[in-house]
């Protein structure tokens, strides 16, 4: 049976460079495109067109959710492996508490980093319940980790991902009976576009975490009745 993943957030970054692996890999891969006028993903598809399907998608938008999970279920009977990639981030996280606080980009960020997996997972269920791995893998950050949490502000940010991290949780309580496996993973910190303008200032080009964070998301673990969060050089991170 022929393996198939969906990612979203493929237009470009860490998204971009999964999709492009796996389809080295020859995996058919779904990919999420949010940005239509960037040219990355069409110019891929291009190159293997049997391999990449592009589908419209806003993760913040349940509507946008659900008619891509129609789309990829008009092509294909199952679903192997679900990349939740897709983030952002906003200047305004960085306000300390002694400054006004917007909380409607707080809320948006919550919105795309946390409620969208669980729309994902929610309309794209059927379709991993007949894959051969039903996996599930989320991009968290070490800003979710309570335990070593050193920022004094961030806070739309770290707690949009301390929330996701509790969403798989819950996820795992829940499907994990039903052989579903699950990975949550810290990607390091990328140059990518997530500020606007590309952060060359970072420790890796999205294709390098790409290169460690594909394995991680493919491969099976010794242990998959545990769940943790693994960063780029292996390690486990607390809670």
């Amino acid at each position: 049976m022929m393996q198939i993943a969906v990612i979203t957030g493929a237009d470009r970054g860490l998204g971009f460079a999964l999709t492009e692996r796996l389809i080295r890999e020859g995996w058919v891969v779904f990919a999420g495109q949010y940005m239509p006028e960037w040219p990355q993903l069409a110019t891929l598809r291009d190159q293997a067109p049997e391999r990449l399907h592009i589908i419209p998608l806003d993760v913040s938008s349940t509507e946008s959710v659900q008619a891509a999970a129609q789309a990829v279920a008009q092509r294909t009977d199952h679903v192997d492996v679900l990349i939740n990639n897709a983030g952002i981030i906003s200047p305004a996280i960085q306000r300390p508490i002694r400054e006004p606080q917007d909380y409607a980009e707080m809320q948006r960020l919550y919105d795309t980093n946390t409620l969208a997996s669980l729309r994902m997972a929610e309309a794209f269920i059927t379709l991993l319940d007949r894959g051969t791995t039903k996996r599930l893998c989320f991009v968290s950050s070490e800003a979710g980790s309570i335990e070593r949490a050193t920022r004094r502000s961030w806070f739309g940010y770290c707690m949009s991902k301390a929330a996701l991290n509790m969403a798989v949780k819950l996820l795992f309580n829940d499907l994990r009976p039903d052989g579903y496996t699950f990975r949550l993973y810290h990607p390091g910190w990328m140059r990518t576009y997530m500020s606007g303008a590309k952060g060359n200032e970072a420790d890796m080009e999205p294709e390098e975490a790409a290169a460690k964070a594909l394995p991680f998301f493919i491969e099976p673990r010794a242990d998959e009745d545990k769940l943790v969060m693994v960063d780029y050089i292996g390690s486990e991170w607390p809670w």
